[in-house]
């Protein structure tokens, strides 16, 4: 036997609510990590609010305009020679011929003000006038012949440099060398502005208008662009859905399991990496030069867009047909229903949330991209009129809302990159649409089980 006696010490008894140094360091560890993650939500907020507030002070501007109230003689002599108001005849009278009649009547608007000016020609007041002023009037003249003779009042648009002057995007010492405005007529804007005759509205041809040339950036707008994005995202909803939803039904439910399949699955999420011009160029060589589709026509763009767009509707398909319980396939296939009836009866609305999420997500994704566009000619177009019809409007050329964006952002004049901001506010606001839309068809379809 040993004579060592056995160790009977026993063991320290601590208190719960005592904390050891190990419990410590996790602890520490795990605030720490909570403090990250708090610092990281912050960061991405505080850049968000920094990326929205930089664009609606860039962009509010745009859908506001200034406008000259003008009483504007329609002199019969020079409008209708013949005195017949034959709207054949009124044609002939040229834009060339209303401009000195508006420079004439902002004139006589000046002098009855009671404005002193050293500009006391017609020809002086050229600058401060939008150049499709003539235009405009010439129109509303040929739409109602009866005007002729008589002195109107027309709102007419400011020219871009006036109106950057009163937005406070044309400062004084700026316009020494520029040939498109002078000190003296700004004065005059001032003036024009206290006694009422120059004023700032809501810009409704901002949302509603079409583009506009070089030389009109105030009567640009982005009405006719809105129309080229509907087009564009009808056939991208029309093809897109079906087709990926049923190639995501047969590979999630009916294809076999083997390696040609495998293939397929890795080259669609490997298309959905591929970036966007790659599907322009694709575009281009199959559907203009190949199949000799119209240029710039929406339908090509929603072609392009559709190839883009179908791997992610079904990757985002295939998630929600997997996310169904396999409880709900065996129940159904347990009580004598065919694959086909599980799948369509039970599996596919219960999948039906997940799939119009993604859907709704991915026409989001094409309403906002430019770079396929640029390869079909959707951008440098200007679509100056509405298409004659429905079936038109997928065959007619133009634009579209990121394209005409782009365009705006990259022609010399400011009064374009204020609007390319402003089409920003609205591109975000049909994105936001998309996705507010996404969220309720969740909620109203969603079922827990």
């Amino acid at each position: 036997m040993s004579d060592a006696s056995p160790n009977t010490a026993r063991p320290v008894s601590r208190s719960l609510h005592h904390v050891d140094a190990r419990t410590k360091r996790r602890n520490a560890a795990e605030t720490r990590f909570k403090a990250l993650g708090i610092g990281a939500i912050a960061v991405g907020i505080t850049f968000l609010v920094i990326l929205l507030s930089t664009i609606f002070m860039n962009g509010a501007s745009a859908f506001e305009q200034s406008f000259l109230r003008v009483p504007v003689h329609l002199d019969a002599a020079k409008l209708d020679k013949k005195g017949n108001r034959d709207p054949a005849d009124l044609k002939k009278a040229t834009t060339f011929t209303y401009a000195p009649l508006i420079q004439q009547g902002l004139l006589d608007a000046v002098q009855k003000a009671g404005i002193e000016t050293p500009l006391t020609k017609s020809g002086d007041m050229k600058n401060l006038i939008s150049s499709s002023a003539a235009a405009q009037l010439r129109d509303r003249v040929l739409a109602n012949p009866d005007l002729v003779g008589q002195t109107v009042t027309a709102e007419i648009l400011a020219s871009s440099r006036v109106d950057g002057y009163l937005k406070g995007r044309v400062k004084r010492d700026q316009v020494a060398q520029d040939k498109n405005i002078s000190v003296e007529q700004l004065d005059l804007a001032d003036a024009l502005l206290k006694a009422g005759i120059l004023h700032k509205s809501f810009n409704w041809d901002f949302i509603f208008g079409a583009d506009a040339s070089d030389s009109r950036a105030e009567q640009a707008g982005i009405g006719i662009a809105m129309l080229g994005s509907f087009y564009m995202m009808l056939v991208v909803l029309v093809l897109s859905l079906p087709i990926g939803v049923a190639a995501s039904i047969y590979l999630e439910e009916f294809a076999p399991k083997n390696r040609f399949t495998d293939l397929i699955e890795v080259n669609i999420s490997n298309l959905a990496a591929v970036p966007s011009i790659v599907f322009g160029i694709l575009g281009l060589a199959i559907f203009i030069q190949f199949a000799h589709l119209p240029q710039s026509a929406p339908l090509v763009g929603g072609l392009v867009l559709t190839l883009m767009t179908l791997p992610t509707i079904i990757i985002s398909t295939r998630a929600a047909l997997k996310a169904v319980p396999p409880s709900i396939r065996d129940a159904a296939l347990g009580v004598g229903a065919s694959k086909m009836q599980a799948v369509f009866h039970h599996v596919l609305p219960l999948a039906m949330p997940g799939i119009l999420t993604g859907t709704i997500i991915g026409l989001a994704q094409a309403l906002g991209e430019t770079a396929p566009l640029l390869l079909i000619g959707m951008v440098g177009f200007i679509a100056t009129n509405t298409p004659d019809g429905f079936w038109d409007g997928f065959v007619s050329p133009n634009s579209a809302m990121p394209a005409q964006i782009y365009e705006w952002a990259k022609r010399a004049d400011p009064a374009f990159y204020e609007r390319a901001w402003g089409g920003i506010i609205i591109l975000l606001v049909f994105l936001l649409g998309m996705n507010i839309i996404a969220v309720v068809l969740r909620r109203k379809f969603e079922r827990r089980w």
